[in-house]
């Protein structure tokens, strides 16, 4: 069971990481610098990077268990 969690772990890191680095570009171009230190503007990206990135993990650790890799 913890090797699970730790897979879960390193999974949700890992696509967090992948998220991140797609979006942070685009939010740097449409917010600009000035709105990008508002504490509620960069409070929505990262409630957001952090939803998308749960999603992701969790649609990954379904394939994996569908596909009997990972056993729960």
């Amino acid at each position: 069971m913890e090797k699970n969690i730790l897979i879960a772990i390193a999974v949700f890191l890992i696509i967090t990481f992948i998220v991140w680095r797609l979006t942070n570009r685009r939010f740097k171009k449409e917010f600009g610098q000035k709105r990008r230190k508002l504490w509620g503007q960069r409070t929505f990206y990262w409630e957001s990077v952090i939803g998308i990135s749960t999603g992701c993990t969790f649609l990954v650790l379904f394939l994996l268990k569908w596909g009997n890799i990972l056993t729960f």
